[in-house]
């Protein structure tokens, strides 16, 4: 990747932190109840009983209320767990074990399965900091999504999930960079 787009892509992480850090608690909320009611419709479109998915932290667009209702309608939700050579683990949720990371997000804790355990799901639902209109995914740069969505022949359906204006027009991108299928807004669902 060229020193433009590098350069490109931490400035535009930089103002989508930014901006993510303005908004109050109260759209916060409001913001997460939405996002849980466009996923499970996607969960119930997709006939999904086996999903991968990811706790949000303080900043992300929330998955927390999602991931209660998810507990309740019995489905079964993978949770990754870094690794130090850049892959993921996977662990089954169960509302409640979990940790903060070295690098300030949280992640998971319970009986590790591997990155195959991948493979059973039907659907995928990851952070980004962006989405462009053709599907390309920014993440936050360490390439974790990146490398799990390549690995994988035959995938199932992967969605981001992002705010409204975090939808744009372009990202920078890699030859790495995976596309996703869908992302998921406040607002709506978008498919690509």
């Amino acid at each position: 990747m060229s020193t433009d787009a590098k350069t490109e892509k931490r400035a535009l992480r930089a103002d989508t932190r930014q901006r993510r850090r303005s908004h109050g608690e109260l759209l916060l909320a409001e913001h997460g109840e939405q996002i849980s009611l466009r996923l499970q419709q996607l969960v119930a479109e997709h006939g999904a009983t086996r999903i991968s998915c990811y706790l949000s932290g303080e900043f992300e667009p929330s998955t927390r209320p999602f991931l209660a209702w998810a507990g309740a309608a019995d489905i079964t939700v993978l949770l990754p767990v870094t690794r130090e050579d850049g892959l993921l683990d996977w662990v089954v949720s169960d509302g409640q074990s979990e940790r903060p990371h070295e690098l300030g997000f949280p992640e998971a804790t319970g009986d590790l399965l591997g990155p195959i355990a991948l493979g059973d799901a039907d659907l995928l639902i990851i952070p980004a900091a962006s989405v462009d209109r053709e599907g390309y995914r920014m993440g936050w740069g360490r390439g974790y999504f990146d490398r799990t969505l390549g690995s994988m022949a035959g995938r199932p359906p992967v969605y981001a999930v992002v705010y409204d204006d975090e939808v744009l027009e372009a990202v920078p991108r890699e030859v790495h960079d995976e596309r996703v299928d869908g992302v998921v807004t406040p607002s709506g669902i978008r498919r690509f």
